[in-house]
């Protein structure tokens, strides 16, 4: 394994793999950088130009990029509240509001530092978890993935704002958005109304630049000033660092988090985020926090998790050639494409290979860390720019980033109808995350109970040991939210 692991490390580190590694890792920060774009984007647009590469070169190129679009859209989501990709939506709950208040750069400086050491995590995990968790992923059935989806909505509806009732009720409603389409039982169109736009469901890249991109630049309209709302940019980058340092078991706690919902297919970076800052939110002892308003633990779980998932997500493809979602379905057809199959082979004759891959996963994140650190100074005065200048460039990259999804004029029809729907939601304190994951869940959920139902009645429920354990973890997750409600409301109870 020795011998491997050194294989891999020589191989990445050649010329030109090291090379490919580098513009993999310049054309991350691009895809992270501008809403819409991802990882997926920029694996589907690369997958090509990699048939004429060796295996290490094409590792390199393709890991280089994707390792890092969870680090670079840390960007858009604290200086202009755009998430870059979805993995960044919850980074926008109080890194967007340190930016208002002039500490972009202590946002960026506890982001980078937690990211590279989140990416770390999720590698390492990586290799120590392949022989510990296969038995785990094979227990799981279409019940467990079912109550895992409960789960991630019953955490962001009951902890996303001071009124757990309002969260859950808005992913009930989010659940119910996510009928429309094609019935995934048996592809019967449900609630089109005779748009044909409307038989795939609503595109997940439009409704989260509505609900959360939109409203932010309805707001730095309205307010007529600075994207920061003190001149001064306060707090620094190793301000930020020495704050990653203090959380440091948040962030580990939330990188383990992480990696362990990359490594559940189907899920990733969909709601990986929200799981994280539900954590944080929920583990909180402190009195004076204020999540959502400038929090700094806001940033440091979700950005911890995010990178973390990016290396759980690859045991599932590498062990056993199941993608855990649709990047890592690109990835195995880069490595069918270069004759190496997932399975027995990346785990004995080709594992050079497979710590290529990590070596990559780790590289990139730690140089990717170490180089946008070194111009957040300069990312951060964009926040002393007017509006005035700064809304046409968002809207350009919103509204581009929204056509990306299908080509269709519908996308900019649910951009903007969403939008309006997020800016009222915001002005009346209605939590906006679960309307995101809920659109995001619905099928997955929907298809796994039919499934289960179909396969097992309701027995399920009781009989499978980790369901009761999922059950019984949502469960706490409402009671604990539910009373941490009514200890706000009366604040003299002891």
């Amino acid at each position: 394994m020795l011998e491997a692991a050194q294989l891999g490390l020589q191989g990445i580190l050649a010329w030109p793999a090291f090379g490919y590694l580098l513009l993999g890792i310049t054309l991350g920060v691009f895809f992270g950088m501008v809403p819409g774009l991802s990882g997926l984007s920029g694996m589907a647009i690369l997958l090509p130009f990699t048939f004429d590469l060796q295996a290490y070169e094409a590792m390199a190129l393709l890991m280089g990029m994707y390792a890092i679009t969870s680090t670079s859209d840390t960007i858009s989501s604290v200086l202009l509240g755009v998430p870059g990709t979805a993995g960044s939506q919850a980074t926008i709950m109080d890194g967007y509001p340190l930016a208002k208040k002039g500490e972009a750069a202590r946002a960026f400086g506890a982001a980078y530092t937690v990211s590279g050491f989140g990416g770390v995590v999720g590698a390492i995990l990586l290799v120590c978890s392949i022989p510990i968790l296969s038995p785990l992923v094979l227990s799981f059935g279409a019940p467990e993935f079912f109550l895992l989806g409960v789960l991630g909505m019953a955490m962001v509806g009951a902890l996303s704002g001071n009124a757990p009732a309002k969260g859950i009720l808005v992913g009930l409603l989010a659940l119910q958005f996510s009928m429309i389409g094609y019935s995934p039982q048996d592809g019967i169109p449900r609630f089109w109304f005779g748009m044909p736009y409307l038989l795939e469901g609503f595109p997940i890249v439009p409704c989260v630049l509505g609900l959360f991109s939109l409203p932010e630049v309805v707001e730095l309209a309205v307010r007529r000033g600075t994207l920061s709302e003190v001149p001064k940019m306060g707090k620094g980058l190793w301000d930020g660092v020495r704050d990653a340092a203090r959380n440091w078991w948040l962030a580990l706690r939330c990188a383990v988090i992480g990696a362990y919902i990359g490594f559940i297919p189907g899920l990733g970076a969909s709601i990986v985020d929200w799981v994280a800052y539900g954590h944080a939110v929920q583990s909180n002892k402190d009195p004076e926090a204020e999540f959502g308003k400038g929090e700094i633990r806001g940033v440091i779980a979700p950005e911890s998790a995010n990178n973390a998932m990016k290396g759980g997500s690859l045991i599932p493809t590498i062990a056993f050639g199941i993608p855990g979602s649709a990047t890592m379905a690109i990835l195995l057809g880069a490595f069918l494409i270069h004759g190496i199959y997932p399975g027995p082979e990346l785990l004995s004759t080709r594992l050079d290979v497979t710590f290529s891959v990590i070596w990559a996963l780790v590289i990139a994140n730690v140089l990717t860390a170490i180089l946008l650190m070194g111009c957040t100074n300069q990312l951060a005065k964009v926040t002393t720019i007017r509006g005035s200048v700064l809304i046409p460039v968002i809207l350009v990259l919103v509204f581009m980033g929204s056509w990306m999804a299908t080509q269709e004029l519908g996308d900019w029809l649910v951009l903007m109808g969403l939008g309006a729907l997020g800016y009222l939601m915001k002005r009346w304190a209605w939590p906006r995350p679960p309307i995101a994951l809920g659109i995001v869940l619905g099928p997955i959920m929907e298809r796994y109970l039919d499934i289960s139902v179909s396969r097992y009645g309701w027995a399920w429920l009781w009989q499978r040991p980790i369901c009761i354990i999922l059950i019984l973890m949502t469960l706490a997750t409402l009671y604990y939210a539910t009373r941490a409600q009514m200890r706000r409301q009366q604040p003299g109870e002891v």
